[in-house]
């Protein structure tokens, strides 16, 4: 199932449905500013276990998740000033900031360190899903573990189709993933280079 959603004004009807299908414990493939992403309700064990088995994913490797703006973030990581004021910079944007987790964050989703991964796409898309939700959403790139990243919802949905409950189309992208910036203990460390631009935290 496809539904062609407007990535300057999401119809509302569809956002509704495809939240509707999140909350029902469904796992569905969006598009953030970078890549496509398989996503879930950051609440529900089962689907995210779902996620790990359609990637083939080793399950000691959490996935990182979205949240709706900088204060949704604070619920769910440790951020210090430092961390909120390059924070504040950047998103949204193609960034991913490693944090602390805090309570709320289900096990299965933290690093043996208590570590998380929390974007904030600048997609008009996946922020209407995740406001609509309630909750964070996973993030983890459409494919398989460690080989191709899809970026044609049309052909996500002829591989991935029969696996997950609904690909939301908003265009193909660029495909090129998120640039990954670990913030622990305020010390700013580039763990990978992405479409974000980076040179400005070195």
């Amino acid at each position: 199932m496809i539904f062609r959603i407007n990535t300057q004004n999401p119809q509302k009807r569809l956002i509704d449905k495809t939240v509707d299908i999140l909350k029902a414990g469904g796992v569905i493939a969006y598009p953030t500013d970078t890549i496509y992403g398989f996503g879930c309700d950051l609440t529900n064990k089962k689907a995210i276990q779902r996620i790990y088995q359609i990637k083939k994913r080793d399950p000691k490797k959490p996935f990182s998740f979205i949240c709706s703006d900088l204060k949704n973030i604070s619920l769910y990581a440790q951020v210090t000033n430092p961390a909120y004021k390059i924070m504040k910079r950047c998103l949204p944007g193609p960034y991913t900031f490693i944090l602390l987790g805090t309570k709320l964050v289900p096990r299965i989703m933290l690093t043996k360190r208590k570590t998380v991964g929390i974007r904030v796409p600048n997609n008009n898309i996946c922020l209407a899903i995740v406001k609509k939700l309630g909750n964070p959403i996973i993030s983890t790139s459409v494919g398989l573990s460690g080989g191709e990243v899809f970026s044609d919802p049309w052909l996500i949905d002829e591989t991935f189709g029969s696996q997950i409950d609904l690909t939301v189309d908003g265009g193909i992208l660029a495909n090129q993933p998120s640039t990954i910036i670990s913030l622990i203990d305020d010390e700013v460390e580039v763990i990978r280079e992405g479409m974000g631009e980076f040179h400005q935290f070195l």
